[in-house]
């Protein structure tokens, strides 16, 4: 598996998921509390240090075979990867300033962008 396969398939892999989901809103706790340092802290590193780990030693082939590696395969570009990225925004600009309305448009952002191929497959 090429290093650019790599890089895609290790964003489905569930230990990834759970550490974006959780660093996210860990990190939304912080901004909340107004501890920002805290917050891009944990909001990044934990998140890089799994790809570095997976991108590097994990098997993910079965996740490039997987329905959800062949649905993510179709649709999952650089332009999809920094909208979704851009989801952090208002979750953590609205965790700043005590919105759940702003908060919650992140997290619907950040879905979206994770279904929107189901628009492209139509």
């Amino acid at each position: 598996m090429e290093l650019n396969e790599r890089v895609l398939y290790h964003q489905i892999h569930p230990f990834k998921l759970l550490t974006d989901w959780s660093a996210a809103f860990a990190a939304a706790a912080l901004f909340w509390n107004h501890r920002p340092i805290e917050a891009l802290v944990i909001g990044f590193v934990p998140s890089a240090l799994v790809t570095i780990a997976l991108v590097r030693w994990a098997n993910l082939e079965p996740y490039r075979e997987s329905r959800f590696g062949h649905y993510v395969s179709g649709f999952m570009t650089r332009r999809v990867k920094v909208a979704r990225f851009g989801g952090l925004l208002p979750l953590w600009i609205g965790a700043w300033f005590r919105s759940p309305v702003a908060m919650a448009a992140g997290v619907v952002w950040i879905i979206g962008c994770w279904l929107i191929g189901l628009r492209r497959r139509r």
